[in-house]
């Protein structure tokens, strides 16, 4: 008796020191209640997100629904946060232990809160393309992931601000390097400015078909930090610096109003007045009735005879198209030059073609033929 009475004392002294002072019921029931918050997570989030989306619903701002939507997974994590404190409140730690889940407990607050405003920047990102005469979608872009990078900056200097370390000297030490950095990266810091001045400035946009003299011509896919990719029509890519974009001239072909056709039409010269008046007028009509072709009042448009070249004399069509799309323009193109051979063809005239004429004083065959005496010897002379 005397033994099992010392075994039972033995048992109720392990259970009151437990685990760092805590008996092993206080470990147990907050074991069960974090439990219990994990297996209510879906049914607490659920609640609590239908609420909110009452009151959104209420609201009736869109803004408020994409915050709501991009906030609910940091919301689904807020009964681990509060499994985690009830847990730690029923532990009931002393000294040391007591400061430690205080700390984990406020990082694990500080995490959930910074994590829903990194994800509410999406929201933000959406609201300010919205303002395309202020901000281009590149340079929304640009400041969301700034946004975004100041927010993980920040939350992280609140957790170690929490876990008593300074941030200051950090900031300090950091700032040290990065002048070291600075002086060794002056073209990554040239690139990166030339890039926002690109975006600032709206020279050109991700789509956007641009041609750089001497570099590259093609369509913008992506405007980076440093850089800038432009895939050629060939399907290869090219890594343009921004300052390189930044300091040389760029067409932007994508920023037309229309697209011109400029032809030099050669007839030959045996056309006669009429008939280049006749291919004139004519072709002038087709481009004045067509719907395809700007207008002469918003548009620089001429059909005249230019010049008398070597084999042809020269009629100038100058006009634009509506469209700026290449494919619309290579038809329009096509229907005209359809269109200009019907039109000299019918006129009764030629086009034409490179030609020389020689011109020859004599010709082989009709001249005189050289007598050649037969060769031997010389004949005799008659005496006198």
């Amino acid at each position: 008796m005397t033994d099992l009475t010392a075994f039972w004392t033995l048992v109720v002294d392990v259970w009151r020191h437990g685990v760092a002072g805590v008996d092993v019921g206080r470990l147990a029931a907050a074991f069960g209640v974090f439990v219990l918050f994990m297996l209510l997570r879906g049914l607490l989030s659920r609640f609590f997100l239908a609420w909110l989306r009452a009151i959104t619903n209420r609201t009736q701002t869109p803004l408020a629904g994409k915050v709501l939507d991009t906030a609910e997974p940091p919301i689904k994590f807020i009964p681990v946060v509060m499994g985690a404190f009830f847990a730690i409140q029923i532990l009931d730690l002393e000294g040391t232990a007591s400061v430690m889940a205080d700390k984990l407990t406020r990082s694990l607050v500080a995490f959930t809160i910074f994590w829903a405003l990194y994800r509410a920047v999406g929201p933000l990102n959406s609201v300010m393309h919205n303002l395309d005469s202020l901000f281009s979608a590149e340079l929304v872009d640009w400041l969301a992931k700034v946004i975004r990078v100041l927010v993980i900056v920040v939350g992280a200097a609140a957790v170690l601000e929490i876990w008593g370390i300074e941030v200051g000297p950090i900031i300090a030490g950091f700032g040290l390097i990065g002048v070291a950095v600075a002086l060794g990266a002056q073209d990554l810091f040239k690139n990166l400015i030339a890039g926002l001045l690109i975006l600032a400035e709206k020279r050109f946009s991700k789509g956007d078909w641009i041609q750089v003299d001497g570099v590259v011509e093609g369509h913008v896919e992506t405007i980076g930090f440093r850089s800038t990719m432009v895939r050629r029509f060939d399907k290869a890519p090219v890594m343009v610096p921004n300052s390189q974009l930044s300091d040389t001239a760029v067409v932007n072909f994508s920023a037309m109003t229309h697209r011109r056709i400029r032809w030099i039409i050669g007839v030959e010269y045996r056309t006669t007045v009429d008939q280049l008046r006749q291919i004139r007028d004519q072709i002038a009509a087709y481009i004045d009735g067509s719907p395809d072709f700007a207008p002469a009042s918003e548009v620089s448009t001429f059909v005249r005879i230019d010049s008398f070249a070597d084999s042809s004399i020269n009629i100038l069509l100058y006009c634009f198209t509506k469209t700026t799309k290449w494919g619309e323009w290579l038809e329009i193109k096509e229907r005209l030059a359809y269109k200009v051979k019907d039109i000299v063809e019918g006129a009764g005239a030629g086009f034409a073609f490179p030609s020389q004429s020689i011109y020859l004083e004599s010709v082989p065959g009709e001249a005189a033929e050289i007598f050649h005496p037969p060769a031997g010897d010389a004949p005799a002379t008659q005496p006198k």
